[in-house]
């Protein structure tokens, strides 16, 4: 089922998101086209835009971000927070959708732990994909094997 997102479930899902990427993720939801899946329980599932999923919220009470979240998060919230920077020989690979593995992490927020979602990065700038954090931030600069970030969406050409 797909709806329009009522105000309530806005200030619901504004709050999580908050608590889980800080007070500048406000601007994932800032927009009035949202539409809201839901699943069978009528509890909501799927956050869409027009320009496509931001995210789905977990039954972990947690977001997973999509790309169109991905791409809105990484406008609004300052460098490093919740982003994962990797070079140039790994980022056709994660735009492609491939795993981030520790050994080509340039740098990582500090703060990160594994589960959390991140944005992974070029060392440029540029938004790769997003995904979950496999490994604590120090351990993806220091390993030289692992993979430090399961990515969900590449951002194809």
């Amino acid at each position: 089922m797909t709806e329009a997102a009522s105000e309530m479930d806005l200030d619901t899902l504004a709050r999580v998101v908050t608590y889980q990427f800080g007070p500048d993720s406000a601007a994932l939801f800032d927009d009035p086209d949202l539409e809201i899946t839901r699943s069978s329980s009528g509890r909501p599932r799927q956050i869409i835009a027009p320009d496509g999923r931001l995210a789905t919220y977990s039954t972990t009470g947690r977001f997973t971000l999509g790309l169109a979240g991905g791409r809105r998060l990484h406008e609004s919230l300052p460098h490093p927070d919740y982003r994962v920077v990797v070079g140039d020989e790994s980022e056709p690979f994660v735009r492609d959708g491939k795993n981030v593995f520790a050994k080509f992490v340039r740098e990582v927020d500090p703060d990160v732990r594994p589960g959390d979602e991140v944005l992974v990065t070029h060392h440029e700038g540029e938004l790769l994909a997003v995904g979950r954090a496999e490994l604590p931030a120090g351990d993806m600069l220091d390993f030289e094997t692992g993979m430090a970030v399961a990515v969900r969406d590449g951002a194809e050409n």
